[in-house]
């Protein structure tokens, strides 16, 4: 069974972006792009909501990544969607169908509205982050009240350069 990650930066307050969506406090590095290179290569399937999708659309889409074989887009209010197949359907029994199929790791990338369905369908199974050391105050929580405790166990961490941390964690279902 393929493995869904959610994986997102983060203040050391629990948030993913400032009040107003701003992300300019994220920190990038050497150890981070290395990291991330190392993590894109065992995966090929992205999963985001429509903030995160419309977020990454705005800062010009990106090109397509090498490996990636599906990309999706879970949204109730979108129409139509680019370089991404649009789902309108139930995430967790989606993903769920994801998971039973052939393939390597999945990524749920950002977007804490959509972590929150998919925690309460129980099909995440880790959860990689990198910290940044700044206190934001307020803005998009990491995780919005998911309604029930989720215990998770240390799989690795590691101090980078400016002072963050990545750390990864594996769900106890």
């Amino acid at each position: 069974m393929r493995t869904v990650t959610y994986g997102a930066a983060c203040s050391l307050d629990g948030f993913i972006a400032g009040p107003k969506g701003e992300i300019d406090w994220v920190h990038s590095s050497r150890d981070v792009a290395g990291a991330m290179a190392k993590y894109w290569k065992s995966v090929d399937t992205i999963l985001m909501g429509r903030k995160t999708y419309e977020v990454a659309q705005a800062m010009g889409g990106g090109p397509a990544m090498p490996g990636i074989t599906g990309t999706y887009v879970f949204s109730r209010t979108l129409d139509q969607v680019r370089g991404a197949e649009l789902i309108h359907d139930d995430a967790g029994a989606f993903v769920r169908s994801l998971k039973d199929k052939p393939g390597k790791g999945i990524c749920l990338l950002g977007g804490g509205q959509l972590a929150h369905s998919l925690f309460a369908a129980d099909v995440i199974d880790e959860v990689g982050l990198n910290i940044h050391p700044m206190l934001l105050g307020g803005g998009h929580p990491l995780f919005p009240d998911i309604g029930r405790r989720i215990r998770l166990e240390l799989i690795e961490n590691a101090t980078i350069d400016g002072g963050g941390i990545l750390a990864s964690y594996r769900v106890v279902h």
